[in-house]
């Protein structure tokens, strides 16, 4: 394999360094402290990172057509400030680690959703999204000493995905990379095993996809969570963390599978309520997704009915 130039290995370098200096200084903040440092440092960084703003402003247009100006621009402010705050929380490893349940609450309900799926005995498959604070929700189930591991997408840099990987083990969340070696089997062997294996499927991404509706316009979802699910048997489980005052509140669905026969046909149906629940949760608290990405840059096939999507899909732009 080519090295990358000089610039850029000596770039990947500098990045690794600014990160992990950041996670070690991070990690003995307050939450309250981090909290308030992020939401800061997230309306500085919708002041100044004009390119994300702008990509922001333009999903945020394309989900929600009938709002203002205004209030986009106010609703993307808030997800800037939303999303540096969670990283932030989830910085402060140390007081995560002896504040977490209080953090995040997991009523009854919900963890009986989770423990019912499981003892189905063919593992779970577990869909969020972008969603509030998914490493948070991550955190919490592995805390709670259920079998989990996590899909997770390396960085450009090993020594980043090692340093995220470490990062995460050690709040009790195992990763699978997606394109490291073994991966498929090591997901095929997790469900298996009747443990949970979590996955976002909530973004645009070169991984298998099909085109399913969200917010009224098909969209390139991956259809990882669908074939795993359909090839094993596993349950499938929607869930998410998101914000609630000063923390944070779980909240689990169990999907069933589709009556459809035809593979494909279920693959299809299946993926799609997965990203409803996903779009739904997004509409409870929309500041807490992340607008900044390009949900919608993969368009579909001309052969693919724009009926699908429910309303006529939008042209490109």
């Amino acid at each position: 394999m080519e090295r990358p130039p000089l610039t850029k290995r000596l770039k990947r370098y500098l990045r690794y360094l600014l990160i992990a200096g950041m996670l070690r200084l991070l990690q003995f903040l307050p939450l309250a402290t981090a909290r308030t440092l992020g939401m800061t440092l997230g309306g500085w960084a919708y002041a100044l990172a004009g390119g994300e703003r702008k990509k922001a402003l333009k999903s945020l247009a394309r989900a929600f057509p009938d709002r203002t100006d205004a209030e986009r621009d106010a609703l993307a402010r808030d997800a800037f400030r939303h999303l540096a705050a969670a990283a932030l929380e989830v910085a402060s490893a140390r007081a995560l680690e002896a504040g977490l349940e209080s953090l995040v609450s997991w009523p009854d309900e919900d963890r009986r959703v989770l423990e019912a799926a499981l003892a189905k005995g063919k593992g779970v498959v577990f869909v969020s999204g972008h969603v509030g604070n998914w490493e948070l929700l991550a955190r919490r189930v592995a805390r709670a000493g259920y079998p989990s591991q996590s899909i997770a997408k390396e960085t450009s840099d090993p020594r980043l995905t090692a340093l995220v990987e470490d990062f995460r083990a050690k709040g009790g969340v195992r990763s699978i990379w997606r394109g490291q070696e073994g991966a498929a089997r090591a997901m095929l062997r997790a469900l298996r095993s009747g443990e949970i294996l979590g996955i976002l499927i909530d973004q645009d991404t070169k991984v298998q996809s099909v085109f399913v509706p969200f917010f009224g316009e098909l969209a390139a979802t991956p259809r990882a969570a669908a074939d795993l699910a359909l090839r094993t048997g596993a349950a499938v489980v929607v869930g998410f963390c998101q914000r609630d005052g000063e923390g944070y509140r779980l909240t689990m669905e169990e999907v069933p599978h589709p009556a459809a026969t035809e593979r494909e046909a279920a693959v299809q149906a299946l993926t799609a309520a997965l990203s409803q629940r996903i779009e739904a949760a997004i509409r409870r608290a929309p500041e807490q997704w992340v607008w900044m990405h390009q949900r919608w840059k993969t368009r579909p096939p001309q052969d693919v009915p724009p009926a699908l999507a429910g309303a006529p899909s939008a042209p490109a732009r």
